[in-house]
């Protein structure tokens, strides 16, 4: 890409960036849903299920409000994405999307733009979610360095939500895609050993979490907390991929928008 094309890319990324971003933290029901909804989560999974630490072979030395921690943060993650895609139905359904789509010189950059806007959504999300987690007692076993793994493997998986909520809006380009944008999240999360880990999962479940890519993701996570970084190779490829392929996706989507007019 030519450094003109680039520039201008990057211009309509930054406008649209700064849009979401101003519109996300000046509207408090666009805001809170996002950050009391994996609070209300940790509260509900770290207090009310805590005693599940006790049961023989669950093994995680950072403790209970730990191991979910991990999955509160990247369900966090994966929800920002979501929860900013319905921000770009909304601005289908307001008419603003397409009278943008006519005004940029480069329209990939508006998919960059809302990429960067969920993810400045999702890591004000991380802060307040990592604050709560430390102010009730969480343990962590790794250094600085791990804690950095745990955070960049989620942010793969915001970017994600992201471009996988702006495919399916893209194409639909209407407030009623959310069903079709949450379901498939909603089951790749909770088909994961969320509550305890894989070894303890059994039936069906156990085996639809083994195939899960999700599984890695989090499994990965609990191990950077725990000091061990054990698997974090194909976790990051996993989610590498994911974020890849679903740019695809989203590209593609937004070429279905701009032929719909």
């Amino acid at each position: 890409m030519r450094a003109g094309a680039l520039g201008a890319v990057l211009s309509v990324a930054g406008g649209v960036a700064w849009r979401t971003i101003h519109n996300v933290f000046t509207t408090p029901s666009l805001l809170l849903p996002g950050v009391l909804f994996p609070l209300l989560n940790f509260t509900a999974f770290a207090g009310g299920l805590s005693r599940l630490h006790d049961l023989p072979g669950f093994d995680f030395p950072p403790g209970y409000t730990a191991f979910q921690f991990v999955f509160i943060l990247l369900q966090s993650a994966v929800f920002g994405g979501v929860f900013t895609g319905f921000g770009i139905a909304r601005d289908f359904e307001t008419g603003f999307t397409r009278r943008l789509l006519l005004a940029a010189p480069h329209r990939s950059g508006i998919v960059l733009g809302y990429a960067i806007g969920a993810a400045v959504r999702w890591l004000f999300t991380a802060t307040v979610v990592t604050a709560v987690a430390f102010a009730v007692g969480m343990e962590v076993g790794g250094n600085g360095v791990d804690l950095f793994g745990l955070y960049a493997l989620a942010l793969l998986a915001n970017v994600a939500g992201i471009l996988w909520s702006t495919g399916v809006v893209m194409r639909l380009r209407t407030m009623q895609a959310g069903p079709i944008i949450q379901t498939p999240v909603f089951l790749a999360l909770f088909f994961a050993p969320v509550y305890v880990p894989l070894d303890l999962l059994q039936g069906w479940i156990h085996g639809v979490a083994s195939v899960n890519p999700v599984t890695h993701l989090l499994e990965t996570g609990r191990s950077f907390v725990a000091g061990d970084a054990a698997g974090a190779g194909l976790a990051f490829a996993i989610a590498i991929g994911l974020a890849a392929g679903f740019a695809l996706w989203a590209l593609r989507g937004l070429r279905k928008a701009e032929a719909a007019g």
